[in-house]
């Protein structure tokens, strides 16, 4: 599928957001679509291709998490669960899990190469955005559930996702999206069916689908569509996505669907 039609993102992300936790002001996504940063046209891979394109995304993915949980010269008890809490959220089998641990503990060596690794990973992901946002989420997930992202894990993190080609408005939101997971998705602090409650779950759902209240109908619409084509469990197979993590891809296409059924309840859009 050419990038000229998925190649297009929400922009307009309010100036001076930061990095931080959901409780940070996001800001209002404007309606209007400007061209992707560094977008490519994806080029078609054959079947071995793909199966190469799988399995170094599998090691990359579990080597690069090992080199961040020990960015900061230990990795804890924390880090090491949250490794493992995401390999189970993978649904990763007994042989996967395995070779999981023997790569994320590769990672962790002191003669690992993050900048040989970052290139390797940038030419895997040439003209395939949506297997580097893929990338991008798997470590983000296991990032915030080990150190909340803490120095110096961001930084690596900001540098992951240049090498990629994913822009800081783009990391911006997926920290944003895996937050709201984390939080028991679009589930307010607040008492159930109150109205501190109904107003954070619109707010998170409009956040998720990379859009806002100041947006039409139409636009919403739009948003949602776009977001649900680049995170379609087939689409992130067929540009090299492993078998092994697809369920990462199925959590977000869920949340996304979970977002726009609120947003076109709460409008009445039919």
């Amino acid at each position: 599928m050419s990038m000229k039609w998925i190649g297009k993102v929400t922009g307009g992300l309010l100036g001076g957001l930061l990095l931080g936790p959901i409780g940070a002001a996001l800001g209002a996504l404007l309606g209007h679509q400007v061209d992707e940063s560094g977008a490519r046209e994806e080029q078609p891979a054959s079947g071995a291709d793909l199966t190469a394109i799988s399995a170094r995304f599998f090691r990359a993915s579990f080597q690069v998490m090992g080199y961040l949980a020990k960015a900061d010269g230990r990795v804890s008890e924390r880090e090491i669960a949250a490794a493992r809490a995401v390999m189970q959220e993978l649904r990763l089998g007994a042989a996967q899990v395995r070779e999981a641990i023997a790569c994320f503990t590769s990672g962790k060596q002191p003669d690992y190469d993050y900048g040989a690794e970052l290139a390797e990973l940038g030419e895997i992901c040439r003209g395939r955005p949506e297997l580097a946002r893929a990338f991008l989420e798997i470590q983000m997930r296991a990032a915030l559930q080990g150190n909340d992202l803490e120095q110096p894990v961001r930084s690596l993190l900001a540098r992951l996702a240049s090498a990629l080609h994913v822009s800081a408005l783009e990391l911006v939101h997926i920290e944003t999206v895996l937050r709201i997971q984390r939080g028991g998705g679009f589930r307010a602090a607040a008492a159930p069916g109150t109205a501190a409650a109904r107003e954070r779950e619109l707010a998170e759902a409009y956040r998720v689908l990379e859009s806002s209240a100041a947006a039409s109908d139409a636009q919403v619409a739009k948003a949602y569509r776009r977001l649900l084509q680049r995170h379609h469990p087939d689409k992130l197979k067929a540009n090299g996505l492993p078998e092994s993590m697809l369920a990462h891809a199925q959590q977000r296409t869920q949340q996304i669907i979970e977002a726009w059924e609120i947003v076109r309840e709460r409008r009445g859009i039919r």
